[in-house]
C-alpha cells in the first residue's frame, strides 16, 4: 500500500496521507511521493485545485519519530549529517506548496502535530472537523520546529502566540486555531468531507491563473518592499488582463450573469 494515494475528480487532485495506523506520520517514502507528486500536479493543467488529507480519524501527527530511533544511535557528527539531509529534503515539498500555480486546501481532522500543523500552515487554506487539534510538539520530542512552521506560523498568528505554542508544546482545538489565525473554518465533523468537496470545487471552477498570481503577490508580499510589491501587482494584473478568464469575466459582469470561468 502506497504511503501517498492520489485521486482525480475532475479539476481537483486529493492527496491522500496513507499511514493511517500511525495517524499519518511522515515517512521518507511519504516525503518523496508527496515532492514528486506536487511536481507532477504543478504542470499539470487538467488539475486546477489541490487538497491534501489524512487517511483515517486524523490529518498528520508529525514524522515518523519511531523511526528516528536508529538515527539516534550514530555520533553526534552522523546524526547531523543525516538530519540536515533529511529536513531539506522536507522541505522540497514547501517549496513546491508555496510554488504552486493553484489553491492548496488542508482538510484536517483529528490530529495535526509537529510536522501536520507545518504542514497545514504551508497549504493556502485550511479546513478542519471540530474535533480537530493541533499542537506544534516539538519542544516534546527536544528539537525546534521544521517543515516552514518557524516562517508561517509568526506570520498567521504573531510572534507571541507563536512563542507560547513552539515553547510550551500544548494542545489546542479547532475553534481556538480559527480564532489565532491558523485555520480557515470549522465544520462538523460528519461535514468535513462535503464541506471539503464544496469549497475545492468552488476553487476549481475559478480562474485558476489569477489564484496563483495572488498566491505570488501575497507570499512575496512577506518580504518585499513597498515600491517592488506595488510593481510586482502592476505587472500580474496585466497578465491576468491578458488571458480569457478576464475577458468572461468582465463580459459576464456587463451581462449581470456568473462567469464561466476555464482557468485559462
Amino acid at each position: 500500500m502506497a504511503d501517498l494515494e492520489v485521486i482525480q475528480e475532475g479539476g481537483i487532485a486529493t492527496l491522500i496521507m496513507n499511514r493511517p495506523e500511525a495517524r499519518n506520520a511522515l515517512s521518507m517514502d511519504m516525503r518523496a511521493q508527496l515532492s514528486s507528486t506536487l511536481h507532477d500536479i504543478e504542470r499539470d493543467q487538467s488539475i486546477r485545485c489541490v487538497v491534501l488529507k489524512g487517511a483515517g480519524e486524523h490529518f498528520m501527527a508529525g514524522g515518523d519519530v519511531k523511526g528516528m530511533g536508529e538515527s539516534i544511535k550514530q555520533t553526534p557528527e552522523e546524526i547531523r549529517k543525516e538530519f540536515i539531509l533529511r529536513i531539506h529534503d522536507l522541505h522540497t515539498i514547501m517549496f513546491a506548496m508555496r510554488r504552486m500555480p493553484k489553491p492548496i486546501i488542508a482538510s484536517c481532522r483529528g490530529a495535526a502535530a509537529g510536522a501536520g500543523v507545518s504542514m497545514a500552515l504551508a497549504c493556502d487554506l485550511v479546513i478542519a472537523s471540530e474535533d480537530a487539534f493541533f499542537t506544534l510538539a516539538y519542544c516534546r520530542i527536544g528539537t525546534s520546529p521544521d517543515g516552514s512552521s518557524s516562517f508561517h506560523l509568526p506570520r498567521a498568528v504573531g510572534i507571541k502566540k507563536a512563542m507560547e505554542i513552539a515553547l510550551l508544546g500544548d494542545r489546542f482545538g479547532a475553534e481556538e486555531a480559527k480564532a489565532i489565525g491558523m485555520i480557515n473554518f470549522v465544520v462538523p465533523t460528519d461535514e468535513l468531507e462535503s464541506e471539503t468537496t464544496k469549497l475545492a470545487t468552488r476553487l476549481a471552477d475559478g480562474p485558476t491563473h489569477v489564484y496563483g498570481n495572488t498566491k505570488a503577490l501575497f507570499y512575496r508580499s512577506l518580504e518585499s518592499e513597498f515600491e517592488s510589491q506595488l510593481q510586482a501587482e502592476a505587472e500580474y494584473f496585466a497578465d491576468c488582463a491578458s488571458r480569457n478568464d478576464f475577458k468572461e469575466g468582465v463580459t459576464a459582469f456587463i451581462e449581470k450573469r456568473e462567469a464561466n470561468f476555464t482557468g485559462s
